[in-house]
């Protein structure tokens, strides 16, 4: 798998999981440092993410 797909899989399931505000560093956190939270930030902000793009996953 490519990391970028990783990502996007291990962001969305962040976000269905989680019941407070979500951010790239507790992702990162949650992740114990295995992607950091600016490999999350820089990939979330490459391109302009839709809700269809979310739920297509």
């Amino acid at each position: 798998m490519n990391k970028n797909k990783k990502i996007f899989e291990l962001y969305i399931d962040y976000l269905v999981a989680s019941l407070n505000y979500t951010t790239a560093t507790r992702l990162s956190d949650l992740l114990e440092g295995e992607i950091s939270h600016d490999q999350i930030t820089r990939f979330l902000s490459h391109r302009l993410f839709r809700s269809l793009d979310l739920w297509k996953m």
